[in-house]
C-alpha cells in the first residue's frame, strides 16, 4: 500500500512546477485551459469527469493524478460509495496493478477527509 502523503505530494508537485509555469507560461496556460475546458460541467457532470480522470490516473499508475483528482472529488461531494464503485471498474480493467493503486486512492480519500469539528 502507498505510503504517500497525498496532500503533501500535490503541494510538492505544484511547487516543483512553479519554475516551469514561469519559464513556459503559454504552454502551461494552454494545459490549464485544456483541463478547465475538459472538466467543465456539460452533458457529463464535473464529478463524473473527475471519476473518469481518477480511473485513468489509477490505471496509468500516477500517484500525483490520484492526489489531485481525489481532492477534486471531495470538493464535488462525491460519496465513498461512488468512489468504491468506480474503483471496482479500475480493478476489472487494470487487474492487480490497478488494485494496488486503488489502495492508494482509498488512502488519499481518507487523507483529504474534511476535518472533524
Amino acid at each position: 500500500m502507498s505510503t504517500f502523503d497525498h496532500p503533501t505530494l500535490i503541494q510538492n508537485i505544484n511547487h516543483s512546477l512553479a519554475g516551469l509555469r514561469k519559464a513556459q507560461p503559454e504552454a502551461m496556460q494552454g494545459f490549464g485551459q485544456l483541463a478547465k475546458s475538459a472538466m467543465a460541467e456539460g452533458a457529463v457532470s464535473e464529478k463524473h469527469k473527475e471519476l473518469i480522470a481518477l480511473a485513468i490516473g489509477i490505471t496509468q499508475h500516477c500517484s500525483g493524478c490520484i492526489g489531485f483528482h481525489v481532492k477534486a472529488l471531495r470538493r464535488l461531494a462525491c460519496t465513498r460509495q461512488e468512489l468504491e464503485e468506480m474503483l471496482t471498474v479500475c480493478v476489472y480493467m487494470g487487474g492487480g496493478p490497478a488494485l494496488m493503486y486503488t489502495a492508494e486512492a482509498l488512502a488519499a480519500w481518507d487523507a483529504f477527509a474534511p476535518a472533524q469539528a
